[in-house]
């Protein structure tokens, strides 16, 4: 397939390039961080060459989320969204922006999204889990009422927005400790990514905002493969939840999954079984994952023409809007 669209794609700037390198395995910091910092060159180049015509660019993580001084988070995201909007600006058919949001003051976030959908075109943002306020070990999830004016605010844009994986503090990360090779990407993200998403689904904030859409990556953080019980769970054991329908009918209504890190088909068959074919996007995850793995996988994953092109592409044309 020549003309996907991807949207879990990633950058950085100086200011936050050293978040990732604790992602690197050794040896290969050096190639990753050139790839982050890399929009305009090799990026393009593999786009091309796997059939992605076009890429939603996103700041990589923790990002401003992990920078617990508002002012300095405010100053770090402006930069950042300037820099992605100048690439924008120059491969304007194939590069688009997820704007980085300073999470720590709601207010300012919401005036950052402001700006960047209305004087630079992004189509939304891309949050990381939680923020860190004030210090350190101080943190906010954004189902807090500080936030209810902020998501009024997203509704009323009528952009969605990606909620995107971070480490867990090591106070909440316990079960990890002696066993680092089971955080980040092979169990940590998704286990602290659903566990908010399901925070965000079962809080009200989409009874309140139905507009909302929220895009999860990793083929849904496992939720989709777990929500029979979820949906079973609540319904015989609700404890105050305040959410007003099963979560499986928000994943239907106000969930967008992306293929992004999962190449595997038997989780796309069951995601597709679960939200329908709809409601997933491809993406790739890069540079932390590869354009032509991601490709020569979904290329020819055994899924029908119809439903490929809708994955591929015009789920994502229809979401954002994109010609």
């Amino acid at each position: 397939m020549k003309d996907k669209i991807a949207l879990e794609e990633h950058f950085a700037i100086d200011l936050t390039i050293e978040q990732s390198k604790v992602y690197a395995k050794p040896g290969v910091w050096e190639k990753l961080r050139s790839d982050l910092m890399d929009v305009e060159q090799q990026r393009l180049e593999r786009m091309e060459q796997s059939g992605t015509a076009f890429s939603i660019v996103s700041l990589n993580a923790p990002g401003t989320q992990g920078i617990p001084d508002p002012a300095a988070a405010t100053h770090v995201a402006q930069r950042a969204n300037d820099t992605l909007a100048a690439f924008v600006s120059r491969h304007p058919r194939q590069l688009g922006g997820f704007a980085a949001l300073p999470m720590q003051d709601p207010d300012a976030a919401a005036r950052e999204l402001q700006r960047c959908v209305r004087d630079l075109g992004f189509h939304g943002f891309l949050v990381n889990g939680f923020a860190q306020v004030g210090d350190l070990d101080t943190i906010v999830y954004y189902d807090d009422p500080r936030f209810n004016e902020f998501w009024k605010t997203v509704e009323d844009l009528g952009k969605p927005f990606y909620l995107h994986p971070r480490d867990p503090l090591p106070a909440n990360a316990r079960a990890f400790q002696n066993f680092p090779w089971l955080g980040a990407p092979t169990w940590a993200f998704a286990m602290e990514t659903s566990t908010l998403a399901l925070r965000l689904l079962t809080s009200g904030l989409f009874d309140r905002h139905p507009r909302l859409q929220m895009i999860l990556g990793h083929m849904g953080e496992c939720i989709p493969f777990h929500i029979w019980r979820i949906d079973h769970a609540l319904q015989i054991a609700p404890r105050g939840n305040p959410a007003k329908r099963p979560v499986s009918a928000y994943l239907r209504d106000n969930v967008h999954i992306t293929t992004s890190g999962v190449f595997h088909t038997p989780a796309m068959l069951l995601t597709m079984l679960t939200v329908g074919s709809d409601r997933i996007l491809f993406s790739v995850d890069y540079p932390f994952e590869i354009h032509a793995e991601a490709a020569a996988w979904f290329d020819t994953c055994e899924i029908s023409e119809t439903d490929r092109r809708k994955i591929g592409r015009d789920n994502a044309r229809a979401l954002f809007g994109l010609l």
